[in-house]
């Protein structure tokens, strides 16, 4: 496309001809790029100033026009095409220029990271701009000429010193994405809701204490981010937006959540560190598409058994709140892999439950659904246990493990498990195994007549020294315990373990955590606790993208480095119990979040 404007003021082919050298802080060949390609990225130049030669670059005839032959068709200046792309990114910009209305084609402009205190009204001009980034600069606000931008679809003025949204900014009707986060916003545009196309709104670290109703409209909103801000409510309206999928409402002083009735679409909902006093069965009957939730650092005091209606559910972070009953029915939502306690006077569960992980913490919750306090029911639930003491008769063991998959064994102190018990194990397709506080010194060999079917397997309170590399086998084995044994090393193979989810070393002998479990992919459990490890590597537990719970007290860390804080899958991190001096103990009690957070601050950058 022949550009735009070339010869105005009848200055014709051969007018005025561009100063095109380097001391204008744009080399001729950077230009020369820019006219064949419509894209000029000058940013991190040190620019003070919009060099002249950039504003007029589709008006000057180019250098290389001063002299004209057809036998060079290499350059072929006169085939430019106008800008469309310019970016001006960190640089000490003061100021644009109106000279930016000679760039009509423009559809990218990106100025953040300068020094702009102020916007030309020549921005209005730019009729075809469609992304606009003027973060991380000095603006105090936006001119009234952006409403002029009617095909703006983006726009991003994050970190800048806006204290008011301009009205006009409703009339870019196109706009999709709006983010003006960490500004020193106190209310929204009354008619922000007429932005009906915009799916990502971030107004996070402002000081906004109420939200316009009409932010009700925005059918398309999928993400909106209020975190840190002042909101002490939200409009009722708000349930309206049936397509919203990420809410963020952390750090607010919200009391109550308003009934999101139509938010159909929701898969998470932060509401941490706010004042909220509890959840109502009407809010949660609302929400079942939900895969996470958080209500950490608020006030309350329980949960309504019909948390059961949250059937996606698959993370709850409940940490440092007022709750001491945990409702049974918790234990019933299948996909819930990590629930959150730090931080809560839990009366009712005891702490070496909790700290086993998320998958036993469930189990015992189903388990009382069925027990109740009477002890006829008591002996009558433990009879479901399957525990096989040594004067069960054959009849009852087959029938038990048959119905229950289950084989317990522990507590025998025997060094063998009678043959027949094996085979029946076997018939029975059992998936669990508790051959724990026996006087086993390695794994029996029985055991791989059950590597088709084994997905539990306990072996904590023996004397085993050294793990069978067999154990690899158990591609189906979700929890392995091999607490209170003598082991200091895992074999190489169990890296073959991809189901394994949670996994208990606790009370060995390991100076480290064993190469092989970084490479369990859907590991969400580690316990490491009680034993002799002397240092953290952060690099393999990043590895583990999904770990939930690691358990490091008790051991001999002397140094937790800082990179451990990049872990953010860590739900539960328990560091107590070592030489370190560093978290202190006043930063351990705050809770995991507050100490990965500690982490990332003293990483060295």
């Amino acid at each position: 496309m022949a550009a735009r404007g070339r010869g105005r003021g009848g200055r014709g082919a051969f007018g005025r001809v561009a100063n095109e050298d380097t001391s204008s802080g744009v080399h001729p060949s950077i230009l020369k790029q820019a006219r064949r390609s419509g894209q000029l990225n000058l940013s991190g130049r040190n620019l003070t100033e919009v060099p002249d030669t950039v504003w007029r670059i589709n008006i000057d005839v180019p250098e290389e026009a001063k002299s004209v032959s057809l036998d060079n068709t290499d350059d072929r200046w006169w085939e430019q095409v106008e800008l469309t792309k310019l970016i001006l990114a960190s640089n000490a910009l003061t100021f644009l220029g109106e000279g930016l209305a000679q760039l009509p084609a423009l559809t990218v402009l990106d100025v953040h990271d300068n020094r702009l205190v102020s916007l030309p009204n020549a921005l209005g001009e730019l009729e075809n701009l469609q992304k606009l980034d003027i973060s991380r600069n000095q603006l105090r606000e936006l001119p009234s000429c952006i409403g002029r931008l009617s095909n703006l679809v983006s726009l991003h003025a994050e970190h800048n010193k806006l204290t008011q949204l301009c009205p006009d900014v409703v009339d870019c009707r196109k706009m999709e994405e709006l983010d003006v986060s960490h500004n020193e916003l106190d209310e929204l545009p009354k008619y922000i809701g007429l932005l009906s196309r915009l799916f990502r709104l971030n107004v996070a670290n402002n000081k906004l204490s109420h939200l316009p109703p009409e932010i009700g409209a925005m059918d398309c909103l999928r993400y909106f981010d209020a975190t840190h801000n002042q909101l002490t409510q939200l409009p009722e309206e708000f349930g309206c937006l049936g397509k919203l999928e990420l809410l963020y409402l952390r750090h607010n002083r919200l009391t109550h959540l308003p009934v999101l009735h139509s938010c159909v679409s929701l898969k998470e909902l932060h509401v941490g560190n706010n004042s909220i006093m509890g959840l109502t069965t009407e809010h949660l009957q609302h929400l079942g598409t939900l895969n996470f939730l958080d209500l950490r650092d608020n006030k309350l005091a329980r949960l309504p058994d019909e948390i059961t209606l949250l059937q996606g559910l698959e993370r709850l972070d409940l940490s440092n709140n007022d709750i001491s009953v945990l409702p049974y029915s918790l234990g019933t939502i299948n996909p819930l892999k990590s629930i959150v306690l730090d931080g809560n006077p839990l009366k009712s569960i005891r702490r070496d439950i909790i700290m086993r992980g998320t998958v036993e913490l469930k189990k015992y919750l189903r388990s009382r659904i069925e027990e109740p306090d009477s002890a006829p029911a008591v002996a009558a639930a433990a009879s479901k246990t399957s525990v096989l003491p040594s004067g069960t008769g054959d009849t009852q063991q087959a029938h038990e493990m048959q119905q229950f998959k289950n084989m317990d064994y522990s507590g025998h102190k025997a060094t063998e498990v009678p043959p027949d018990m094996w085979e029946k194990a076997q018939g029975a397709g059992v998936t669990s195994v508790n051959l724990s506080k026996n006087q086993f010194s390695q794994m029996p060999q029985n055991l791989m007549l059950l590597v088709d079917t084994l997905a539990e397997l306990n072996l904590g309170f023996n004397k085993i020294t050294s793990l069978s590399p067999d154990i690899s086998l158990f591609l189906k084995i979700t929890c392995l315990d091999l607490r209170n044994n003598g082991l200091s090393s895992l074999p190489a193979e169990m890296s073959s373990l991809q189901a394994l989810r949670e996994l208990t070393l606790s009370c060995n002998r390991f100076t480290e955590i064993p190469p092989s479990v970084y490479e369990l992919k859907k590991l969400e459990i580690l316990f490491v606790n009680d034993n002799q490890v002397c240092a953290v590597d952060p690099s393999g537990l990043q590895r583990l993208g999904v770990l939930a719970t690691l358990d490091l007290q008790n051991n001999n860390i002397s140094q937790v480095p800082p990179e451990l804080g990049n872990c953010t899958s860590l739900k539960s991190l328990q560091l107590g119990g070592n030489p370190c001096r560093n978290p202190r103990p006043a930063i351990l009690a705050k809770g995991t979040l507050a100490v990965l957070e500690y982490l990332r601050s003293r990483i060295v950058t």
